[in-house]
């Protein structure tokens, strides 16, 4: 029978199937019982490099009893996804961080984000992050803010925050004031996800502002968010942006007002036509015109 004393000098890397088995046996069974000691680091450790093995399953259990031990098990965890050289065990590593969601993770997750070589562990430590909320929102929002960083660690970031959604309110409603027009159509984004979630009536009063914001890209945004959450207060609003100097910002109003479907958009939407330039924005006008149309006519039929 495996124990702490007779596992803690041993490589996981070269155990046997049948000796990674006994070791997770060992373990299943102190936890099933209430007895494991979670001071002790060196079995921790092994269970740890345990999740090297090459059997999915295998892995899968020993992050699940990792995640069961929980804090204590966090600083070997950020260790691994830190240092070490096999990518499956940073990839497990990170996953049962996302596990035990401990706040203390949040910077090793970050750097695993942005520096890590395997896309797997990038993806990993952002679901952690994410899980994690309120907590990683500031380290979340620096992302975004960053000249330095790609946009692919910018689009996790954003998924991240969407996640994290009403937990992340104060931090959020602060920076829709950013400087970084970035991190204000990021924040845009996260704030569509409460108003979604209802939690926050004051969520769609900022979703309306940010249609008069200065940047392209928070306008959009603000618009396909309204849309999407087919926000009928948000038409004379959004009817007003139909005549903005900027064309994409004519065309994401145009297609917030086709999503939302309601028939008092039809007339400005009809008249806006008739003295648009760009072909863009005129399909899509004629394409929201057309679906409300449809629309109205089969509500007269109901």
């Amino acid at each position: 029978m495996l124990n702490s004393e007779t596992q803690s000098g041993a490589d996981s890397l070269n155990l046997s199937h049948a000796e990674t088995d006994a070791l997770f046996s060992v373990v299943s069974e102190q936890l099933a019982l209430n007895t494991f000691n979670s001071d002790d680091q060196e079995l921790i450790k092994q269970m740890v490099e345990s999740m090297a093995d090459s059997r999915g399953m295998v892995r899968l259990s020993f992050a699940e009893a990792l995640g069961k031990i929980g804090k204590p098990a966090t600083p070997l965890l950020m260790e691994a996804v830190a240092n070490h050289p096999n990518p499956v065990v940073r990839r497990a590593s990170a996953k049962t961080l996302t596990l035990i969601a401990d706040p203390i993770a949040v910077p090793t997750l970050v750097n695993a984000l942005l520096n890590d070589e395997d896309m797997v562990v990038k993806t990993s430590s952002v679901g952690g992050l994410a899980k994690i909320g309120e907590a990683a929102v500031p380290a979340l929002l620096k992302i975004l803010a960053s000249t330095e960083y790609p946009e692919s660690a910018k689009g996790h970031a954003v998924w991240a925050l969407g996640f994290i959604g009403a937990e992340a309110k104060e931090h959020l409603y602060r920076e829709i004031n950013s400087d970084s027009a970035e991190v204000r159509a990021a924040v845009v984004g996260a704030i569509a996800k409460i108003a979604q979630e209802g939690t926050q009536e004051g969520a769609f009063n900022i979703l309306i502002n940010a249609l008069n914001d200065p940047s392209e890209i928070v306008r959009s945004e603000a618009a396909a968010a309204l849309g999407s959450l087919t926000y009928r207060s948000a038409i004379p609003s959004l009817v007003e942006l139909l005549h903005h100097p900027d064309w994409e910002t004519r065309k994401a109003a145009a297609l917030a007002l086709m999503k939302i479907g309601d028939g008092a958009a039809l007339e400005p939407l009809q008249a806006t036509l008739t003295e648009e330039e760009e072909a863009g924005v005129q399909a899509v006008m004629k394409l929201a015109i057309s679906q409300i149309e449809r629309q109205l006519e089969e509500e007269a039929w109901e």
